[in-house]
């Protein structure tokens, strides 16, 4: 893996735009500089986990979304540290524009 500007190994920084959620992606969206690798993660990691927040304040489906929630930090937190770009359903579309730009 190469690395990012962060000087981190670029799957190392992935694994860890996920750690705090939403919270290690923005911070390594707003320092990464190169690695579009690593702005992916980021942002994917902050459009799922501010939604997945939002969508816990419903009642009915708060159990449902906080153990989606933890099957997906752990699934998005191993593809990144393998080096992949696995890309959710429509948020992995959006984070790869967003981050693009």
């Amino acid at each position: 893996m190469a690395k990012s500007s962060t000087g981190l190994e670029e799957n190392v920084a992935g694994l860890l735009c996920y750690v705090l959620t939403w919270v290690t992606g923005l911070v390594f969206f707003l320092i990464e500089k190169d690695s579009k690798f690593v702005k992916f993660h980021a942002m994917q990691s902050i459009i799922t986990f501010v939604a997945l927040f939002i969508l816990s304040w419903i009642p009915l489906v708060n159990i449902i979304v906080l153990i989606l929630a933890l099957v997906l930090w752990i699934l998005l937190m191993i593809n990144a540290y393998q080096g992949k770009k696995f890309k959710l359903p429509w948020i992995g579309n959006l984070a790869e524009k967003w981050s693009a730009s």
